[in-house]
């Protein structure tokens, strides 16, 4: 893939999906008010008057119509492929030879594409329902499971590299309804999970065109497509949702966008030739949300409280302990998010004992992080 096919992948599958997203999210908070769309401050909230939500339904509607042009794109593309007079622009020449060899293959994975979107759909309009009714936990769960049974069933599972059909069938909806989740917790800040999310999604989206896949050895362009649109989408809503946010992702946002990240990592091959430690890639890029979920636990249950009780106990909150703003500590886990994240380059890169080290520089941040955290809460009970 040259250069300027590369860019044309991005520009072509960001683009789109980030005016979509950012054109609804301005409708949104101009109509807010009047379909009812509005996070009310108080009990939890940090805000002190009604935030627009809907945010979510922004993010979703970027992938979905952007996806919906590329199918119309694809079928146009096939049955009469591009004017001349566009071929003989500088460069589009190029783009079309590398484009054409793919076509076929696009036409017949989209519907799987669809399928999974429509799975992502059903999270979105769970979220949407919780935003508005304040759904129990249980039925959120339920549903959930559900829905990553059915898309583990269908095909998209983790190997492994392990002959246990049982045992990663399982994993596998435990990896969906986990990461759903994670983004659901981490979004407690303005910009916090939407910008994780897209730095997440970018780390792989890179990876993915960089370690070709080992059965054709050619970049990974399916999966990378897919999470390039939905970064697009991110962005587009990140700039009305930036502090101090004009505008919410909500449940609805945090659910599509876990789930579509979690599917893109099953879908996704890391392991490259004789490297089968690259499968942990994804673990290192999406080690912060995994570690918010898991203290955020374990807090919960060492104060005799349940997992699924909300609280300010959050890593965003433990930073702000510590003495920092909130956008400061928004751009801390941003920035521990890349360091942990850019670990996942070296791992198709590196021997068994290089992926080791790479492991340990990252249990190392996370523990340099949780010592000053632990430090803070000490501080503050000896007042």
């Amino acid at each position: 893939m040259t250069r300027w096919q590369a860019l044309a992948l991005v520009l072509g599958a960001a683009l789109p999906s980030a005016l979509i997203s950012w054109t609804f999210a301005l409708v949104v908070r101009r109509k807010a008010a009047a379909w009812g769309w509005l996070d009310q401050p108080g009990h939890r909230k940090v805000h002190t008057s009604p935030v627009p939500l809907g945010g979510g339904v922004a993010i979703w509607l970027g992938v979905i119509l952007t996806f919906a042009l590329g199918q119309l794109a694809l079928w146009a593309a096939r049955q009469w492929g591009p004017p001349q007079s566009l071929l003989d622009i500088g460069g589009l020449a190029a783009i079309w030879d590398f484009a054409k060899p793919h076509l076929n293959g696009l036409a017949q994975q989209s519907w799987r594409l669809w399928l999974l979107l429509g799975a992502g759909t059903v999270l979105m309009a769970l979220g949407l329902l919780d935003d508005r009714k304040q759904l129990d936990w249980r039925i959120r769960i339920i549903v959930e499971f559900i829905v990553a049974t059915f898309i583990v069933w269908q095909g998209w599972r983790l190997t492994l590299f392990l002959d246990w059909p049982a045992f990663t069938f399982v994993l596998s909806v435990l990896w969906i309804v986990g990461l759903v989740n994670s983004f659901n917790l981490l979004d407690n800040m303005d910009g916090l999970s939407g910008g994780v999310a897209t730095i997440a999604a970018s780390i792989m989206a890179a990876v993915l065109l960089v370690a070709p896949d080992p059965r054709t050895n050619q970049p990974q362009l399916f999966v990378a497509g897919f999470l390039l649109v939905l970064i697009g989408a991110l962005l587009g809503f990140l700039l009305h949702n930036r502090p101090p946010a004009r505008i919410f992702m909500g449940d609805a946002g945090a659910y599509f966008i876990g789930f579509a990240i979690a599917t893109a990592t099953i879908m996704a091959t890391f392991a490259v030739r004789d490297k089968p430690h690259a499968i942990l890639a994804p673990l290192c890029v999406l080690a912060v949300p995994i570690y918010d979920t898991l203290t955020v636990i374990a807090i919960r249950l060492r104060a005799g409280k349940s997992p699924f009780e909300g609280d300010k106990n959050h890593f965003s909150h433990r930073l702000v302990d510590l003495g920092m703003t909130k956008p400061q500590a928004v751009l801390t886990i941003y920035l521990t998010t890349a360091t942990c994240g850019l670990g996942a380059f070296l791992l198709h890169q590196v021997n068994a004992a290089g992926a080791v080290i790479v492991v340990l520089l990252i249990a190392c941040v996370l523990a340099i992080i949780a010592i000053l955290e632990i430090t803070a809460r000490h501080q503050r009970r000896g007042k």
